[in-house]
C-alpha cells in the first residue's frame, strides 16, 4: 500500500488532480495520543466512492488525497488510554474515523449522523490536518472508530465489510430484521448487493434477489445461494410505473422486507407482502 520512510513519514498513493491517476505522494502521520490506534495496512478495498472522491464527483474533493475505506491491518501502537486494541492485534477502519462525541447522535452511537463527523480521508482532523485513507502503509486513528477482526475472517476477505458489508447489515439490524426465517429481498446484485445475499442468508433468511433480467441467475442460485430470483424485462418500464404494480406476480414471490442496493427506479409496494415480515 505504499512504503514506511521514517517513524512517521509515510508513502501512500494519491490524487492530485480531478484525472483519477494515483502517484506516490508523502506526508506525516499524526502522533498517536492517548485514545488512538496506530494501523499498518495490510490490505484496502476498492470502493465506487474512492473513485467518485479522487475524480471529484462529488464536487468536494481536495487534492492531495490518499484514498481508502475499507480498510485492515495490525496493531503497531496504542495509546495510553487504549485497553480494547493490543499491538499485532488484527484491526479494520471504516468510513469515519472522528466526530464531536457529545452531540445526541454521539451519544446514541450514531456517530455516522454527527454534523461533525469526519471521514476517513478527504476531511480536517481535529487538530487541523487533512485525514488520508488506506491506500498507505499506516493510519492513526481514534480506538472509538476501529473495530477488532474475528480470528479465522480472511483478512483480505474482510476488507469490504468494512464499507459494502455495513451498507446491507445496518439496515437488518436497524429494523430488527436479524432473526431467521423472515422472507426478504435484495434488489441490484452488484457488489452490495452480494454481501445482501450473503449476510441475509447467514441470518437465516428467505432470499429472493430481485432483477430486471435473468442474466445473474446462475450467480444468485448456485454461486451465492439465494432461494429465488424474481426478474422481468418490464420492471422499471412505463407502464409498470404508471401503474405501480408488476403484473402476474405470484404471492410466493412476496417479501416481508427490501434492501435497496442500486439508484434504479422500481416499484416496490408489489412486491411487499402483507403483515409483518415472517
Amino acid at each position: 500500500m505504499g512504503s514506511l520512510e521514517n517513524e512517521r513519514s509515510v508513502t501512500g498513493w494519491a490524487a492530485k488532480d480531478p484525472s483519477g491517476i494515483l502517484s506516490p505522494y508523502t506526508y506525516t502521520l499524526r502522533k498517536t495520543g492517548p485514545e488512538d490506534v496506530c494501523i499498518k495496512v495490510l490490505h484496502c478495498g476498492i470502493c465506487h466512492t474512492d473513485i467518485h472522491q479522487t475524480k471529484n464527483h462529488l464536487g468536494m474533493s481536495n487534492y492531495p488525497m490518499v484514498p481508502g475505506h475499507e480498510v485492515v491491518g495490525e496493531v503497531e501502537e496504542v495509546g495510553s488510554n487504549v485497553t480494547k486494541f493490543r499491538v499485532g492485534e488484527a484491526v479494520g477502519v471504516g468510513c469515519l474515523v472522528g466526530c464531536c462525541r457529545s452531540c445526541e447522535p454521539c451519544n446514541s452511537s450514531k456517530e455516522q449522523y454527527c454534523n461533525k463527523r469526519i471521514w476517513s480521508y478527504n476531511d480536517i482532523y481535529h487538530d487541523g490536518q487533512p485525514t488520508q485513507g488506506g491506500f498507505a502503509p499506516a493510519m492513526v486513528v481514534h480506538q472509538q472508530f476501529v473495530v477488532r477482526i474475528p480470528e479465522g475472517l480472511a483478512l483480505e476477505q474482510a476488507a469490504p465489510l468494512l464499507c459494502a458489508g455495513v451498507t446491507v447489515y445496518s439496515p437488518l439490524k436497524h429494523f430488527g430484521l436479524i432473526k431467521s426465517g423472515v422472507r426478504g429481498g435484495i434488489l441490484g446484485l452488484g457488489g452490495v448487493g452480494h454481501m445482501g445475499v450473503k449476510i441475509a442468508k447467514a441470518m437465516g433468511h428467505h432470499v429472493t434477489v430481485i432483477s430486471s433480467s435473468d442474466r445473474k441467475r446462475e450467480e444468485a442460485m448456485e454461486h451465492l445461494a439465494a432461494s429465488s430470483l424474481s426478474s422481468s424485462p418490464e420492471m422499471g418500464s412505463s407502464s409498470v410505473r404508471r401503474s405501480g404494480s408488476r403484473p402476474g406476480l405470484k404471492s410466493s414471490a412476496r417479501v416481508g422486507w427490501i434492501t435497496w442496493v442500486t439508484p434504479a427506479w422500481f416499484t416496490h409496494k408489489a412486491y411487499l407482502q402483507s403483515g409483518p415480515a415472517r
